[in-house]
């Protein structure tokens, strides 16, 4: 048996695997997710006004840009998305007795606090304030401690590929499409661990399209008015219901993405793609910007004030992100606000006059929906929940007041509509107007039922998308289109 050892370009020895280190790169590899975006958008829930620092922090070198953000900020090492294969990978070599390195562009104090959580590196090389450890920055640090050829390492894109070209071996993790094009011609000398590419189901689910429905809310000034038949006044309808709900993903993307360790947390939230890391977080800033700018170039075509009340339903909508979800009842008066002002744009939109009624009824109604939203919530919740957990301001000792408070809403509602179909506005627009009083036991069945499931604990969705999306809530909804095409034409 031949027990000379061979030697490399260098006239050093070769190292068996056990004595070659593993390094191994932290964003994207090690977690599915990105700790600079994360920070970020970490330190603006602290704080808004910190994203106008983020410029100048970043004249001064990316480096400092991150040790900046990182005095400022905690990241919950315990919830990121780590990727399952790469760690089962570690513990394996681990066990085997290879010496592990975790080597990454994150400020150091991040990447220490992973460290810490996993207990399965032996050295943590990471950028600090003066060097950002990312590309041929990476490949000095490890040549220097390893030499050349002297280390394997695990890495995920375009700036991986020097370290690769250098090191003994090559691990490919889920890589872009540079990396992926690396490792295709340097197989020979490379592992692939790729992960399933997010779908456009995916993708749907991470702006919650099915919250698009709340933007029919739009048609309702229209059908009310008796003019959906109108093929100009209807365009612009579906204009605007295409602006709001390119408008509201993206705030869904920004909430998210503001509220991603809280979401971890969180027994149903935690599948969101963003959370879960399923969709990359760059790419969930991308579809934020872009859909915004969308939506607003959308509005530019429409009436002026339809764009006003857009933009007055982006600033309401960011500002419950950012600070009024915690609120206690702030929250929930907002979310019935922000209903309302969609039938106020479809008003706008389509020039139809909005009756006061429609809107003390959308007031009533929709409050008391937002209500059922966090009494779902909250009953999801344990006795020990609070604010830092939750992100609400609310306890469980508050669920009766909710649910009262939630039932009482939903009947003045009803008296609204109650109201309304004894009014002028109704007798000028129906022949039969007192056919329309079929429409209380109607929304007195939706209203209630709806209620009773979340009392049940039955009811794991937004009420409003609950309604659109019930076979028994569309039979009354249907039910009650048909009363009042009834009572307009007999």
């Amino acid at each position: 048996m031949d027990t000379n050892p061979t030697y490399n370009t260098a006239g050093k020895p070769h190292k068996t695997k056990s004595q070659v280190p593993l390094c191994v790169d932290l964003d994207g590899t090690l977690i599915n997710s990105d700790t600079l975006y994360e920070s970020v958008f970490a330190l603006i829930k602290i704080s808004p006004l910190w994203i106008f620092f983020l410029p100048m922090w970043l004249m001064s070198g990316k480096s400092h840009l991150k040790a900046q953000i990182a005095k400022r900020v905690e990241l919950d090492a315990t919830t990121l998305p780590y990727n399952q294969q790469v760690i089962d990978l570690l513990k394996t070599e681990k066990a085997g007795g290879r010496k592990l390195v975790l080597v990454t562009a994150t400020n150091e104090k991040f990447a220490n606090a992973v460290a810490d959580h996993l207990e399965l590196f032996d050295e943590v090389v990471a950028s600090d304030a003066n060097t950002n450890l990312r590309g041929a920055a990476k490949l000095e640090a490890l040549v220097a401690r390893f030499d050349e050829n002297g280390f394997d390492y695990a890495g995920n894109d375009g700036s991986d590929i020097k370290v690769w070209k250098k090191a003994r071996r090559a691990i490919v993790v889920r890589p872009d499409a540079k990396a992926r094009a690396w490792q295709a011609s340097h197989s020979s000398r490379s592992r692939l661990i790729d992960g399933q590419k997010p779908g456009l189901k995916t993708y749907l689910k991470a702006i919650r399209i099915h919250q698009w429905l709340k933007n029919t809310l739009l048609f309702v000034p229209l059908v009310l008015d008796h003019r959906m038949m109108e093929l100009a006044n209807l365009t612009y309808a579906l204009l605007g219901f295409l602006a709001f709900g390119l408008c509201a993903s993206s705030v869904y993307l920004l909430n998210d993405l503001i509220d991603l360790p809280l979401d971890r947390k969180h027994a149903k939230k935690s599948s969101r793609p963003l959370a879960a890391g399923t969709v990359p977080i760059q790419h969930g800033v991308m579809m934020m910007v872009a859909f915004l700018f969308t939506a607003f170039a959308i509005s530019f075509i429409m009436p002026f004030w339809f764009t006003v009340t857009l933009a007055l339903y982006y600033t309401v909508t960011l500002t419950y992100s950012l600070y009024l979800k915690s609120m206690l009842l702030i929250d929930t008066m907002t979310l019935a606000g922000l209903y309302t002002i969609r039938i106020i744009a479809g008003g706008a939109a389509t020039a139809t006059n909005i009756s006061s009624w429609l809107l003390a009824f959308s007031v009533f109604f929709f409050f008391s929906l937002a209500l059922v939203k966090r009494f779902v919530e909250l009953s999801d919740l344990d006795e020990s929940a609070n604010r830092a957990t939750t992100g609400r301001g609310y306890r469980k000792v508050d669920l009766e007041t909710l649910g009262q408070s939630g039932v009482a809403s939903a009947f003045a509602s009803v008296l609204v509509l109650a109201l309304y179909i004894d009014s002028a506005e109704v007798r000028a627009l129906y022949s039969q107007p007192r056919i329309i009083w079929l429409l209380l036991p109607l929304v007195l069945y939706i209203i209630v039922r709806i209620w009773i499931l979340a009392r049940r604990g039955e009811m794991d969705d937004d009420p409003v998308v609950f309604i659109m999306s019930d076979w028994r809530s569309q039979i009354m909804v249907v039910a009650g289109a048909a009363v009042m095409i009834t009572a307009a034409l007999v």
